[in-house]
């Protein structure tokens, strides 16, 4: 494996920005997500490591060594894309032999097998080695593109969002399947995605991207936690953070324009009064949607909570965060 830095990569296409002087690295054994809505860049990023683009400033290197003008074949470098890409005249095993069979990497036809074997039984598919492509379900054609990847043993696992196409059962289970992958061999990871949950439950470490510009990186519990501004705190957490005027409550400082309210941030039962317009059982936790002064405002309360619409609640804010009128957080 092998670690991947980016220092002040950027890449135009036009008058368009995708990438402006990105710096992150993505250390040895590493995994990290990328995450923001679609055109935030997070694609960009891959298509520069990987080699399939190149940046017009800045550098990138992978395990030492500078790789920016290299061709991906020289790069050891594998990609998971959100379509499965696999060729469907081809059984399972064939599908997870093709990458071995190249002529650059030469791979004996014995260390084929025992590969491709070893893959199929990390993902659970060994079952399935004679069965085409075509016969298989979503879940299980995702394992196979996953499985094409790691039978080659590459410096660096690059996935677009794999798992995005699949449903939500399969997207958990394969969430964890992809983490005991990663933890097991300890392999280098750069992994974009929009779904938050997948970067809350998988990364080692997070980077938030904003338009082609990174604007926090952080394990998610620091970004969690610890935002820099209004963009970034709300990439993390379900339900979202409230976002709502400073003046709303008492105590905002001078510079803040808006206060962010996570739920765990919303003490119930002192404060001042709000209404509850909804109540959401899910099962393990209740959310209550409530009107504050004609804001809306949703927080958690215990499952089994009597509350009804147009019960009355007591709330304040504790310890909030704070942001000024371009979004930056207020100390």
């Amino acid at each position: 494996m092998a670690d991947v830095v980016l220092n002040a990569v950027t890449r135009t296409f036009g008058a368009v920005t995708a990438l402006d002087q990105v710096s992150l690295t993505v250390p040895d054994g590493g995994f990290v997500v990328l995450l923001g809505p679609t055109g935030a860049g997070k694609t960009t990023v891959l298509r520069m490591v990987s080699g399939l683009d190149r940046p017009d400033a800045g550098d990138i290197h992978i395990g030492g060594r500078r790789v920016t003008d290299l061709s991906p074949a020289e790069r050891n470098v594998a990609m998971v894309f959100q379509q499965y890409s696999l060729y469907p005249h081809l059984t399972v095993r064939e599908n997870l032999a093709f990458p071995l069979k190249s002529p650059i990497l030469r791979t004996p036809p014995a260390e084929i097998e025992r590969k491709v074997r070893q893959v199929a039984e990390t993902l659970q598919i060994a079952h399935k080695l004679d069965n085409r492509a075509t016969a298989l379900s979503g879940g299980e054609m995702q394992r196979v593109s996953i499985g094409r990847a790691l039978v080659r043993n590459p410096a660096v696992y690059l996935m677009d969002e794999p798992l995005s196409s699949l449903d939500a059962k399969l997207r958990a289970d394969l969430r964890i399947e992809l983490k005991r992958i990663q933890a097991d061999t300890g392999a280098t990871f750069l992994y974009v995605t929009h779904d938050q949950i997948e970067a809350m439950t998988m990364a080692t470490r997070v980077g938030v991207l904003d338009e082609g510009v990174l604007v926090q990186v952080g394990s998610p519990r620091e970004i969690y936690e610890n935002p820099v501004s209004v963009y970034a705190a709300s990439r993390l957490g379900q339900p979202r953070i409230n976002l709502l005027p400073a003046d709303l409550f008492a105590g905002a400082p001078p510079a803040a324009r808006t206060i962010g309210l996570r739920p765990e941030q919303i003490r119930q039962g002192e404060g001042e009064e709000s209404v509850v317009t909804r109540v959401e059982r899910l099962g393990d936790q209740t959310r209550l949607h409530l009107d504050f002064r004609s804001h809306a405002i949703v927080t958690v309360t215990e499952p089994h909570t009597p509350l009804a619409t147009g019960d009355i609640v007591r709330i304040r804010p504790e310890r909030p965060f704070y942001f000024d009128a371009s979004g930056a957080r207020v100390p």
